[in-house]
């Protein structure tokens, strides 16, 4: 009771509030998305995402070397496909010398440590920016598992330490799991997008990639905002299939989402904090509206003390290369 009690003498120096601090964020919290695009020293802006780039994979590789010298110890990919080369069912996924294939063994010939998740879905593969096969105006359930299958044992095969559903179809993560142990990946994770919310901030992602849905949304499988406790049955399912980690995705605004798995689940909780997050903190700190590097780590810190085990997300070289200097 005051004045016994005062709860200020714990904030009155520096060397204190550091001493009492609950939630401390390292380069270990941290992964990196990486968009690659074909070609060679190729650098291409993203004009929603300032400071981010799709690479090619000769740069790509330069910079996943800067991203372990930084502590950053897992990437996450995604790929640009030409248009040329995406059709009605996504073949160029299953293609072994195909751009992620490639990829993935190109990473860890250069950097065997370095933990390569990588991304499973339809939308940069297909002529309808789906996330599955596509009949007239619905997205179908079960023909998309097969595809995603493929996929994933091709990542595997081509060296991917963790396959990544991203597409929210029932039953993959059973489909993928089952898949990997009969053909000898039984060491190869799942990092299942457990709880993937159909969410408008996504914008600048579609934009990096060309993935935008040629027709209507992505409702129909993607969760709606609305609905917390259906995140837990998602991610619940997604263990129980077989997931060792289990995503949400947004994240600052999903933070309800992230603890409430986090009290109730017993498994690793990665967060996205997807391209709209980043790209609404880099408007504004251009503006000079907010101090950005202050924003970031309170963002990042603020994930962390919900819940997150793995943070994602487009400031992760840069708050590694910060928390390196102090």
């Amino acid at each position: 009771m005051y004045p016994y009690t005062r709860h200020r003498r714990l904030r009155t120096q520096e060397s204190i509030r550091k001493m009492i601090q609950e939630t401390v964020l390292t380069t270990n919290d941290l992964q990196a998305p990486l968009f690659i695009c074909e070609g060679n020293s190729i650098k291409e802006s993203i004009i929603s995402m300032p400071g981010y780039h799709r690479m090619s994979l000769d740069l790509i590789i330069k910079t996943t070397q800067s991203l372990w010298e930084l502590g950053i110890r897992s990437v996450l990919l995604f790929v640009k496909i030409p248009q040329a080369l995406k059709d009605e069912k996504g073949t160029e996924a299953l293609n072994p010398n195909g751009l992620m294939q490639q990829s993935i063994s190109a990473i860890k010939e250069t950097l065997p440590e370095m933990i390569v998740m990588t991304d499973v879905a339809l939308d940069p593969y297909s002529i309808y920016g789906h996330d599955g096969i596509v009949k007239g105006k619905e997205i179908l359930n079960d023909a998309s598992v097969e595809i995603l299958v493929q996929m994933a044992l091709s990542h595997a095969r081509a060296g991917a330490d963790f396959i990544a559903p991203s597409d929210m179809m029932d039953g993959r993560i059973s489909a993928i799991r089952r898949a990997l142990e009969k053909n000898g990946f039984p060491h190869v994770g799942i990092m299942s997008y457990g709880a993937k919310y159909a969410s408008h901030f996504y914008g600048p992602f579609r934009e990096a990639l060309n993935s935008t849905p040629g027709f209507g949304d992505k409702k129909t499988y993607q969760m709606d905002y609305h609905n917390a406790h259906e995140a837990f049955r998602e991610a619940q399912t997604d263990i129980e299939e077989g997931a060792d980690i289990v995503m949400i995705k947004p994240g600052l605004p999903y933070l309800d989402i992230v603890r409430l798995l986090r009290d109730h689940l017993d498994a690793p909780i990665a967060v996205y904090q997807v391209s709209g997050e980043y790209a609404m903190i880099q408007a504004a700190a251009r503006q000079g509206w907010l101090n950005g590097q202050e924003v970031m780590m309170e963002s990042l810190i603020c994930i962390k003390r919900a819940g997150a085990n793995i943070i994602t997300t487009y400031f992760a070289k840069e708050a590694a290369s910060l928390l390196r200097n102090t």
